[in-house]
């Protein structure tokens, strides 16, 4: 369909924008970014919801339902309430730099809030920042820092606070989990005040997704006072956000109280009261028996009373999924031949049918989940192949087969997921012996030499969703480099130049076909290399009562309830 463009009115709304921006602008109006694209792409460089309505309209398509949804979901009930939720438990100390598990994420989440949120469209939606811009090569960002917020304790919100959480953050001697994203992204001496409400972001190579690195996908990074300690936040939960910390109890939960000061629209709930659970079992026994009327998340194996319809559901598309890491460095794993062989037991539809009931994705052992417009889908699928298996197996030396150990952690279908792969590798002769164990002993300090999980010959570990691949493709596959901070969940022990030099072409582009072209000659490298077995990517599922309204969870594992409500 020829759309008719108002190159008039298209030449107006160009003025004052970047020229990464107007590049945008040019691939929509030209027909090579689809709408979706378009404004996905638009939220990352920081051109304004009303700005996009504007030009969608002046090249002919609406823009009215075009804008990227908000952080939140209309709720039909009444004001007031007081919402139950049960989530995971947190493995350790709720502290906002080291914090690297969903229920600890999701517990920073509840008082302390971002610069932008990582929607569950994939777009961005400013929160503690306002507007954002890169310069031409997109290696320095602009941010505009939100007047008018204060912090629990009623102190002013000022670029100071931002400036100091970042350059906290991306201390690579200070262990934060968020260097997992900012590893050879961002250094502290990049983090610039400009004024009281302005913040400048120097790079170390250009990154076209740098605001996602912001967002609530990069969930370490809630905006602390300047100067707090954040080993002390467990007993403040001291934040920006909309609830306030009412009592936080390690391994039990937690209740929040709204917050009467907050600086944009008050919470609907007067309260909120979080049940912290082990295991999904006596979670899922909460909701079907009224103690508790929202499931933070759930798999469907162990969960189908749950999709009977007598629950509302909340299905998000997403980029969650769990790596099967494989040591490089380690017999018999040092050869490519074996990781690969061990690959191709797995029969992929059978277990996204067996674990999820079809609420995933098949994975092609490459972290370009379906749900990014960036993957290339032109490269082949792998499917289970034994007899190849076998032959690679035999090429390698190892024809009759070898035994080894797998470590993972007990973490809803995990479990499950491990027996499966064992039982599939059986089918060529090798034995792996399952090591199941809590997370908090799995992770350990999550750092090489303290944690099963980056230790490990094999190790099979949780990521949660990201709304780009960037601290996929970095962090569990980047080479190792401690001074600076690359590849800290480099679990498969993987190294190799060419992998590294892929990955920093795709990070530095904003145009989406160039970011698909590299995607495709990553994905093929990964194929051939097999570090990481990437076997699916899953739904993720929400539950909540009949008549519970307004929850917004995102992928990653943010559970926000200040528009629930209750009818």
């Amino acid at each position: 369909m020829t759309r008719k463009i108002d190159h008039n009115r298209l030449g107006q709304l160009r003025q004052g924008q970047g020229e990464i921006a107007n590049h945008i602008i040019d691939e929509f109006a030209a027909g090579r970014l689809s709408r979706r694209d378009f404004i996905r792409r638009g939220t990352v460089v920081g051109i304004s919801v009303p700005l996009l309505g504007s030009i969608l309209a002046a090249c002919g398509s609406s823009g009215t339902s075009s804008a990227p949804s908000g952080g939140s979901t209309t709720a039909a009930g009444q004001a007031g309430a007081v919402i139950k939720a049960g989530i995971v438990t947190p493995t350790s100390a709720i502290n906002p730099v080291t914090v690297a598990d969903q229920g600890g994420l999701d517990m920073l989440g509840q008082t302390g809030e971002y610069l932008c949120l990582s929607t569950q469209t994939l777009t961005l939606k400013p929160v503690l920042a306002t507007s954002w811009a890169p310069n031409s090569k997109a290696d320095v960002w602009t941010f505009k820092i939100r007047q008018g917020v204060k912090f629990h304790n009623g102190q002013a919100l000022t670029a100071d606070d931002v400036v100091y959480t970042y350059q906290l953050q991306t201390n690579p001697s200070g262990k934060s989990n968020a260097l997992s994203a900012f590893g050879g992204v961002l250094a502290p001496s990049g983090v610039k005040k400009v004024d009281d409400f302005t913040v400048q972001f120097t790079l170390l190579a250009p990154n076209g997704n740098f605001p996602y690195l912001t967002s609530s996908d990069n969930y370490n990074m809630i905006i602390l006072p300047k100067g707090y300690d954040p080993a002390k936040w467990e007993s403040t939960f001291i934040g920006t956000g909309p609830f306030k910390l009412g009592s936080y109890t390690p391994k039990s939960g937690a209740t929040f109280t709204r917050n009467e000061a907050y600086w944009g629209t008050k919470a609907l709930p007067s309260q909120t009261q979080f049940t912290f659970y082990d295991t999904q079992n006596p979670m899922v026994l909460g909701l079907t028996g009224g103690t508790i009327d929202v499931v933070g998340q759930f798999a469907v194996s162990g969960a189908e009373e749950l999709l009977t319809g007598s629950y509302n559901i909340i299905k998000l598309k997403s980029s969650a999924h769990r790596q099967l890491s494989m040591r490089n460095d380690q017999a018999p794993f040092t050869d490519p031949r074996v990781r690969q062989a061990i690959a191709l037991t797995l029969n992929r539809p059978q277990i996204v049918q067996a674990l999820f009931k079809g609420y995933a994705d098949v994975g092609n052992d490459s972290p370009f989940a379906p749900v990014f417009p960036s993957t290339n889908t032109t490269v082949p699928q792998r499917t289970q192949n034994i007899s190849k298996a076998k032959s690679l197996l035999s090429a390698a030396g190892h024809g009759s087969g070898f035994s080894t150990q797998l470590v993972t952690e007990n973490f809803v279908e995990i479990p499950q997921y491990a027996q499966i792969i064992a039982q599939s590798a059986a089918q060529i002769g090798v034995k792996i012996n399952l090591k199941v164990e809590s997370s908090s002993q799995y992770y350990g300090k999550a750092t090489f030499g303290n944690s099963d999980w980056l230790d490990a010959t094999m190790s099979l570990v949780d990521y949660g969703h990201r709304g780009v691949p960037n601290v996929f493709l970095t962090s569990p596959l980047e080479t190792y480099n401690a001074k600076t901070g690359t590849g800290t969940w480099n679990a498969a022990h993987f190294a190799n130049p060419q992998y590294d030099k892929l990955v920093a072409q795709y990070i530095a582009t904003s145009d989406l076909s160039t970011q698909r072209n590299l995607a495709g000659q990553i994905e093929t490298l990964l194929l051939n290399q097999t570090p990481i077995v990437f076997g699916y990517f899953y739904n993720y599922l929400t539950a909540t009562a009949q008549g519970v309204t307004g929850v917004y969870p995102t992928a990653v594992g943010h559970l926000f309830l200040y528009n629930a409500a209750k009818s």
